[in-house]
């Protein structure tokens, strides 16, 4: 272990999204980005291609051409040995297409609705009802989709009823109704709905024996031939009409409509023409290499809902066991029965939604890959009509995304949600979708991202897949180069720091490989709701922070009711076949459960489990109604001994587990769930200490096997922290080891008390470590006290010889008589260059030391590489900001050099003083398609303007001071 912690195998290497614009592709550039990935330490990556405001290229998605070059793509990641993830279907998101015809596509049920009076004999016609305004609007429709969804649509059932005065609908019922989804990291979307109410209100109410099914009375003009008994009836034609949803952003020649999600032989069809097709140009995939085609994605879920499909009456009688026909008026607001009725049918029929879904798409799709040799993995979250956990637990590999903080969506929550699928599914592999933005504009590089890249793997990320690298199809000599418009951390071959961007990925390989080893340790297990849509929120009191929050001492999961199922209880701990292990389940604070799932509750209590929650009140289904409910009534006395909870907190044994409820475990809920003190205290009350405490600066993660313990600890200041840590565990002696420089070391500052151990640490400003404990590990302690220091020997001041690279601009030699940022510089090459400058000084080493000796480089913008007489020494990205040159340092004539690169930022901006010679209406300029010189003197080129001639230009260069300095320990 400690060997592959030095040198991680590639499949712990990090990945990228790698995305082409609209036909913009050729073999030599695929080549080029692939090649690049190899040299920078990129093992894999996900392969989309799309339509993201930049001028369409010319080759047309999927003809002959584009699957050749498919197919180059893959051979090439084979040689290179990197992974390829694709997409099931064009765009980022979904699985549709041109070929998906409206009677195959998402559907909806929708209706219109007509006033007769018996005996006035006019003639009953029935309009066609209107389709749904697409989520996303009609503008992202094609003409050709247009007319589709304009023209479809499948008449499904009329029903007639006497009129009753119905002032008010079922509330929020287009969102009960899965008619709209929206994105939950939008911001304005409950993250569960509401308990079916518990309130029989039936005044007003449609009565279901009144209900007539005149299905077969109407003729296809809509005419009906039937006449009300007697008084007023309302009548209503349902049809089923497509969703609006398409492939979004897929390339033109891509754009249509989304698959049925319900319905498998829909599925089908849409994989043998996307899928299918580039499986039969390249072959069947050979698991046994570790490079090329590997997996099926499904990427964030941004398709919308639907609520019909042509066997779904079927289905949902299968499913549900009883006609949902009479509760169709149920589908537009209307009252049928009582609202406690038409509530929990909309809840059965949110559930039939999810199972189909679950079933008919993602278990589809799975299997299809399966065929294949092809694994699946799904990030279940954003506009979802299922329960996310639910949709999640089916991946082989779930995943989730992350946004770089500061630059657009908080969508930290998908990081729950999938590292709790993994951690409950026993999954060792859970990525994310990593440093996505808006309007970035290349001002990040790899020392700005590790907090939160530290945060993502504390959080138990232990992928990062970087969105995203834009295939550079443009030539070497335009720089930065091609953007997905304003999207994406630009991650691809035409940074500046590309070079130098390999020592970031050794130190996230390294934590990478670290973190998907073991499993990972968590004391309390948070079980969701049942019912769709629904996104696991934990308790905020739960996490410390803002948008990269961080887990506090106990660590926390959520699991979805279908995970639950195959849970057992060991040792008085929840426990799942895929070895993850809680000392505490917590029910939700929500009025309703199935028997069914209650039944397993009970059991794993009676097992012996400890769980805190105060009994459901009742089903939220209409299955078995009314007597679904006495069942549950009937069980939850058994289990609870009683219905109301008791003012105060009470254990109750049952069986070998225990039950802690009272009116305090639900009085102020913190989101679904008690506060977190509350959890705490309990677990406190059992022995359980929190499984790391320290003064506040640091976070953690801790991950176990039965031979050894490791955490991961991350200091959260750009300040240095010196504090004393207490761990979980007494399996051995601490060990340091460092992902940067691939070093381990011993720690002999601690102690042990109690199964616990207590260690001294110093962590540099966002400096991480893991502290490795192993029952191996047999050195004694030296103490608690923690007494080195670092001491200055030397300041190298003076003059520095610096070069620029005159083809961006900067002066090919110059001196700097101290070191200075150029974008303070008086002269405009220096003060708007980006790129790389090169700094020589000679000097002398002043003193002699008896310990190792580093070179500090003090403030870098933004990553720098060190050679000392001719030795490579290393690249410097992240604090502290030093190399060892110990033994490269010697005492007469050192000569060293400093290769410092910064950002694009400063010579966009610079470039905005002259002339724009870009793309312009949607079209390349002239010069570029005709091969002509440019003549706007402009030294860069990219597909997307970020920055005007007054943007801020950003601090660059080495600004020192530059020291030597050597560790020392205090005398006591």
């Amino acid at each position: 272990m400690k060997a592959n912690f030095f040198h991680p195998p590639g499949r712990y290497k990090p990945g990228v999204y790698w995305y082409f614009m609209d036909g913009n592709m050729s073999a030599a550039t695929i080549t080029k980005d692939l090649e690049s990935m190899k040299k920078a330490g990129i093992g894999n990556l996900v392969f989309l291609e799309v339509n993201v405001g930049i001028p369409a290229g010319p080759v047309t998605f999927l003809s002959n051409e584009w699957t050749s070059l498919f197919v180059h793509a893959e051979k090439e990641a084979r040689r290179l040995g990197i992974e390829i993830t694709l997409g099931i279907g064009p765009g980022w998101t979904g699985s549709g297409g041109p070929w998906v015809k409206a009677s195959q596509s998402m559907q909806h049920l929708v209706c219109s609705r007509v006033t007769v009076t018996a005996g006035d004999n006019q003639k009953i016609v029935l309009p066609v009802p209107p389709p749904k305004t697409p989520f996303f609007g009609e503008d992202g429709l094609t003409p050709a989709v247009k007319k589709e969804w304009l023209q479809y649509y499948e008449d499904v059932a009329v029903l007639a009823f006497p009129l009753t005065a119905q002032d008010t609908l079922v509330k929020d019922y287009e969102e009960k109704a899965l008619y709209y989804r929206a994105p939950y990291s939008s911001g304005v979307v409950k993250p569960y709905l509401p308990s079916p109410s518990g309130m029989n209100d039936d005044k007003n109410a449609i009565k279901k024996n009144g209900i007539i099914d005149l299905s077969g009375k109407m003729q296809p003009d809509g005419t009906l031939n039937w006449q009300p008994p007697s008084g007023k009836w309302t009548v209503m034609r349902f049809v089923s009409r497509n969703n609006g949803a398409i492939t979004r952003p897929a390339p033109v020649p891509g754009l249509g409509l989304e698959a049925d999600k319900f319905d498998t032989i829909a599925l089908n069809h849409h994989l043998d023409q996307y899928v299918g097709k580039l499986l039969n140009k390249i072959g069947k995939p050979d698991k046994n290499i570790p490079g090329g085609l590997k997996r099926l994605h499904m990427d964030s879920w941004e398709m919308g809902a639907q609520n019909w499909t042509a066997l779904f009456r079927k289905e949902f009688i299968k499913r549900r066991g009883y006609d949902p026909l009479k509760y169709y008026p149920v589908y537009a607001g209307n009252v049928v029965g009582s609202l406690e009725e038409s509530e929990r049918f909309l809840w059965d029929l949110r559930q039939t939604a999810q199972e189909l879904v679950l079933e008919n798409h993602a278990q589809h799709v799975k299997a299809y890959a399966k065929r294949h040799q092809l694994s699946l993995s799904i990030e279940p979250y954003d506009m979802t009509p299922t329960a996310d956990l639910e949709l999640g637990a089916i991946a082989d590999v779930p995943m989730a995304e992350f946004w770089s903080k500061g630059f657009g969506f908080n969508a930290t929550y998908s990081v729950i949600e999938a590292t709790s699928i993994g951690h409950v599914n026993g999954k060792s592999l859970i990525p994310a979708e990593a440093f996505t933005a808006e309007g970035e504009a290349w001002k990040q590089h790899p020392g700005s991202m590790k907090n939160q890249g530290d945060w993502a793997f504390a959080s138990g990320i232990n992928r990062f897949v970087y969105h995203t690298f834009q295939n550079q199809f443009l030539p070497d000599s335009l720089r930065p180069g091609a953007t997905m418009g304003p999207y994406g951390v630009h991650w691809d071959r035409g940074q500046t720091w590309w070079p130098m961007v390999s020592a970031y990925h050794e130190y996230v390989t390294r934590c990478q490989y670290i973190l998907q080893q073991g499993r990972t340790v968590a004391d309390v297990l948070y079980l969701t709701p049942e019912g769709a849509p629904l996104v696991f929120v934990p308790p905020a009191s739960a996490i410390i922070g803002d948008t990269i929050g961080d887990r506090r001492g106990y660590n926390f999961d959520g699991c979805a009711p279908g995970q639950l199922m195959k849970a057992t209880v060991k040792d008085h701990q929840v426990v799942f076949p895929g070895g993850a292990s809680y000392h505490l389940l917590v029910l939700p604070i929500y009025a309703s459960m199935t028997p069914q799932l209650l039944a397993k509750i009970e059991e794993l209590i009676k097992q012996g489990a400890t769980m805190i929650g105060n009994p459901p009140l009742r089903s939220p289904s209409l299955v078995g109604y009314p007597a679904g409910d006495q069942q549950l009534a009937a069980l939850s006395k058994m289990i609870w001994g009683d219905a109301i909870p008791p003012d105060n907190m009470v254990l109750r044994k049952y069986g070998r587990g225990t039950i802690i409820w009272g009116k305090a475990v639900s009085a102020q809920p913190d989101n679904l769930y008690p506060h977190y003190d509350l959890t705490a205290g309990i677990l406190k009350s059992k022995g359980i200490s929190e499984d790391f405490t320290a003064n506040g600066d640091l976070r953690y993660t801790h991950r176990t096997a039965p031979d050894w313990d490791i955490y991961f600890v991350s200091n959260k200041t750009n300040s240095p922290v010196k504090t004393i840590a207490q761990f979980r565990t007494a399996k051995g002696a601490p060990e340091l080891w460092n992902a940067v420089t691939g070093k381990t070391s011993r720690i002999t500052t601690f102690e042990r008390t109690n199964g616990t151990t207590s260690v001294a640490l110093q962590l540099d400003a966002f400096e991480s470590a893991f502290i490795v404990f192993a029952k191996e590990h047999t050195w004694q302690s030296a103490g608690i006290e923690n007494n080195v220091h670092l001491q200055t020997l030397q300041t190298l001041s003076g003059p520095w010889d610096v070069s620029f690279d005159p083809k961006w601009g900067g002066p090919a030699h110059t001196v700097f008589n101290e070191l200075t940022d150029w974008s303070m510089n008086s002269n405009g090459g220096i003060k708007y260059y980006s790129g790389k400058a090169v700094y020589h000084k000679k000097f002398d080493l002043n003193t002699k030391a008896a310990g190792p000796l580093y070179l500090e480089l003090g403030e870098v913008k933004n990553m720098a590489r060190v050679t000392l007489n001719g030795k490579d020494l290393g690249i410097v990205w992240t604090a502290p900001w030093q190399v060892d040159i110990s033994g490269a340092v010697q005492q007469k004539n050192n000569d060293l050099k400093i290769e410092v690169i910064n950002l694009w930022a400063n010579r966009l901006i610079g470039d905005e003083k002259k002339p724009y010679d870009g793309i312009v209406d949607g079209k390349w300029p002239e010069w570029l398609l005709k091969g002509q010189p440019r003549t706007s003197g402009r030294y860069t080129f990219t597909s997307t303007r970020q920055y005007n001639a007054n943007s801020p230009l950003l601090a660059s260069g080495l600004m020192g001071p530059v020291k030597i300095t050597c560790q020392l320990k205090k005398k006591n």
